[in-house]
């Protein structure tokens, strides 16, 4: 026998598949079947049956003047006689069942929610059937949205930031509600979204913070004539993209965690022609879509452990001309007294090394100490005399 808990809880399984069919303007039948009872049942264990029954009365629409009804059968039986049992559990009207579910406010909100939808913005009827409960759970918010929404149709590709958008609503509003209103835009504007991106800012052409990219220009005279002597600076990733200073060749320093090597980099030798990129880690694969990067020598100087020889190989992956810089089996050997035990390392394939470089990292894979020679050990008279013979 079905309990008034389980009558409940698929009342409650209903609710989404209720709210489309009345967007749709269709009557969705409310009704529980639970099968019928045997005979059987009566005669083993009748006064469980008798306390089930009086159970489902109590917090019917019998009893409570709303919810769900009971339809009853006549059943003869020869031991039992005869005995009224339920064949049927419905709900009469829509108002029986929301006031079952205790939804009767959250259904004229929602309502009001859709109303206002179907008449700002009626494309989003579809979107209406398929997220119901989203326009649910953001009621009191819909004018706003759809004023965003409507900005988007009209601009879908703003290159603003949030904070500059023509909206009359306030920054955060937007920032505090992007999951609704990239559902709502994904929907709106396929055709101009960036699909790959998860950013809100980039997935819908906005401005936003971009990271920046430390380099020095190691030609004092290119630094002089493009930039007004200025040869140390960070910029962001997009003015670094956009670069048209005349560089010849590419150092790229890099450094995992706390960036102690920023003095190799502040200390590198003048160089015609030449352009050093400071990596601090991450930043290394943001280089990836420079394309004034394709053409020239690129240098990448790293620790010599596995994750700078694993840098190497993505670097290498994005631009095939870069060559290692003091990463080699014979400056390990030198200074070889200087190395530190690294950290554990689990990748055991790079597929962009040389077979010499591949030899020495697994040489350092093999190593249960002394497996890792960081940049700044190394002596700068040493590291100089190799830049400036290249």
């Amino acid at each position: 026998m079905i309990t008034p808990q389980e009558i409940r809880k698929q009342a409650a399984n209903w609710y989404k598949s209720f709210l489309t069919a009345w967007l749709q303007g269709e009557t969705m039948p409310l009704e529980i079947r639970f099968g019928k009872v045997k005979t059987s049942d009566i005669l083993e264990d009748f006064a469980s049956l008798h306390q089930a029954i009086q159970s489902l009365k109590k917090t019917s629409k019998e009893e409570l003047g709303f919810g769900y009804c009971i339809e009853f059968r006549e059943v003869a039986t020869r031991r039992a006689g005869t005995q009224w049992l339920p064949s049927r559990i419905y709900f009469e009207t829509d108002e029986d069942y929301l006031k079952f579910l205790k939804k009767e406010k959250e259904f004229r909100d929602f309502t009001e929610s859709a109303g206002l939808i179907r008449f700002r913005i009626p494309e989003l009827e579809p979107w209406l059937y398929q997220h119901p409960l989203k326009v649910i759970e953001n009621a009191g918010k819909w004018a706003d949205l759809l004023e965003v929404c409507q900005y988007f149709i009209s601009n879908p590709n703003p290159n603003l930031y949030i904070r500059e958008l023509p909206v009359k609503v306030h920054t955060k509003f937007i920032e505090e509600n992007t999951a609704v209103i990239t559902s709502l835009l994904d929907f709106l504007v396929p055709n101009s979204i960036q699909p790959a991106e998860k950013d809100f800012r980039k997935r819908f052409n906005l401005k936003y913070d971009e990271p920046l990219l430390r380099i020095r220009l190691l030609d004092e005279e290119v630094a002089r004539v493009h930039l007004g002597g200025i040869n140390d600076l960070s910029i962001p990733l997009s003015q670094f993209n956009a670069l048209t200073i005349p560089f010849e060749r590419v150092f790229i320093l890099e450094n995992k965690t706390n960036f102690s090597n920023i003095f190799n980099f502040l200390t590198l030798p003048h160089l015609t022609g030449s352009v050093a990129i400071f990596g601090e880690g991450f930043k290394l694969r943001l280089l990836g879509h420079t394309t004034w990067l394709r053409d020239k020598p690129i240098y990448y100087w790293g620790d010599i452990d596995a994750h700078g020889f694993e840098m190497l190989s993505v670097m290498r992956g994005y631009f095939p001309q870069t060559r290692s810089f003091l990463m080699d089996a014979e400056t390990f050997r030198t200074f070889k007294k200087f190395a530190v035990k690294g950290a554990e390392y689990y990748r055991s394939s790079l597929p962009h090394l040389t077979g010499e470089e591949l030899q020495l990292f697994y040489h350092l894979l093999q190593l249960e100490d002394k497996n890792r020679l960081e940049q700044e050990r190394i002596p700068q008279a040493f590291v100089l005399e190799k830049m400036c013979s290249l």
